[in-house]
């Protein structure tokens, strides 16, 4: 998959790729990310694109401006959007399952630089490798379980394996919001920097990445990913099947 064709495929992502380090840049309308049914789609996709081109070394993934994904939804709103019939939650599901795995088969190591408050998909970010996040950065689980929905497309899998079992089940089901600072306390981030810090120590760690070996650095990443990675297998079409569930028409 040459770097070109998928380079300027998507609406809600930028890349730029120096030395082998691929930054991708998520926003909407070159602004903060607002999530929905696109960035979804193009994320899933571009997993798989930037997966498929040996030329990536090492991944940064970053958002714009003042925040990395929002906005926290509206119940009501959220629970509507999402409501379908099993032929459509059929198709959803399928995009929010590849959405996961063809992340964790990216098998170049991966850094996170939160920019701002992540309260839809925080999971994203902190899957990577390494989570550097700017004094302003938060996370919270907004759309599922406060947001009216069965909390079982990854977060169920993410967060109590990265935050432990009792934290991750509080922050779930309670819509808890961790900022910058406690994120680092409860395991979520690496570290905190000031805003304008932010993307220059990404650059910084991906260099340092950069000075093994190939075969290390792939060999590296799929190790340290693989106990995420099966639980995600094992569980993750599980919690979509309850999820869907609860919504059908």
């Amino acid at each position: 998959m040459p770097f070109e064709d998928y380079a300027t495929k998507f609406k809600t992502i930028r890349f730029k790729r120096e030395d082998g380090i691929l930054e991708m840049t998520v926003h909407t309308d070159g602004g903060p990310l607002r999530w929905g049914r696109l960035p979804h789609g193009e994320l899933e996709q571009a997993f798989l694109d930037i997966n498929r081109d040996r030329e990536n070394k090492v991944i940064i993934l970053t958002g714009t401006g003042a925040e990395f994904s929002g906005p926290a939804p509206e119940v009501k709103a959220n629970l509507e959007a999402h409501r379908q019939s099993p032929e459509e939650w059929g198709v959803l599901g399928w995009e929010s399952k590849n959405l996961l795995l063809n992340m964790l088969a990216i098998d170049a190591p991966m850094i996170a630089a939160v920019n701002g408050p992540a309260v839809r998909h925080a999971e994203l970010p902190v899957m990577c490798d390494i989570v550097l996040a700017s004094e302003t950065a938060a996370f919270q689980d907004s759309a599922h379980y406060v947001g009216g929905l069965v909390p079982g497309d990854g977060v169920h899998v993410v967060f109590p394996l990265v935050m432990g079992y009792n934290r991750g089940r509080y922050f779930l089901l309670t819509g808890q919001t961790i900022h910058a600072e406690e994120a680092k306390h409860v395991g979520l981030v690496n570290e905190v920097l000031p805003g304008e810090k932010l993307l220059p120590r990404a650059w910084e760690l991906a260099r340092q990445l950069m000075k093994q070996p190939e075969l290390n650095r792939r060999y590296s990443r799929i190790l340290v990913t693989e106990v995420m990675r099966r639980q995600m297998h094992e569980l993750l079409p599980y919690g979509l099947a309850l999820e869907g569930l609860a919504l059908v028409k």
